[in-house]
């Protein structure tokens, strides 16, 4: 057999190694460039005319917070609200960032189910999401109180989520755990 005719079996062989090893990978363990940089300046309007926006100001105020992207249509947002209304019970300052959504289906979606938020940014236009480097949602970041980002979770908090990574950060950056 001529070495030519080998050439598309090796190929096949890399690939199959490339994608093999993509498919060993933890999806939720995105690398972020925002990484121990201020969070980027922004300001949104609230879901309707008389509720408070968010701005990159609300999430530098001398204390850690939240910020969770969340949409109204993404099954994994219902999946962890119930952490985010645990936190938010335990007076966690979380802020929420509503991506790609109708602010009446993000009403509805808080009335069902809660509003762990104090502060909710409406970015219908997709603009803030892009500066943060967004995937998809869910998508939650920790921010010091300088309004510095320290960690980024992708995909719903987990109840194990907050044990081991959220609560440790946050008692770290000088919040007590309740």
């Amino acid at each position: 057999m001529r070495p030519i005719h080998l050439a598309p079996l090796a190929a096949f062989f890399g690939l199959a190694l490339a994608l093999g090893y993509g498919l060993t990978q933890d999806p939720s363990k995105l690398e972020s460039a925002l990484i121990g940089k201020s969070v980027p300046a922004f300001e949104l309007p609230g879901l309707d005319a008389a509720a408070a926006g968010l701005t990159s100001a609300d999430l530098a105020t001398g204390e850690p917070q939240l910020l969770n992207v969340f949409a109204s249509w993404c099954a994994p947002c219902r999946i962890e609200h119930p952490q985010l209304n645990t936190l938010a019970e335990m007076g966690v300052p979380i802020h929420g960032l509503n991506w790609r959504d109708s602010a009446e289906n993000a009403q509805a979606f808080l009335d069902e189910l809660g509003n762990p938020f104090q502060k909710i940014g409406f970015d219908d236009k997709s603009r803030v999401v892009i500066d943060f480097g967004i995937a998809g949602v869910p998508e939650t970041f920790v921010i010091d109180g300088a309004g510095k980002i320290v960690h980024r979770h992708v995909g719903p908090i987990m109840e194990r989520d907050l044990e081991r990574t959220i609560l440790p950060l946050l008692e770290k950056l000088g919040r007590p755990q309740s």
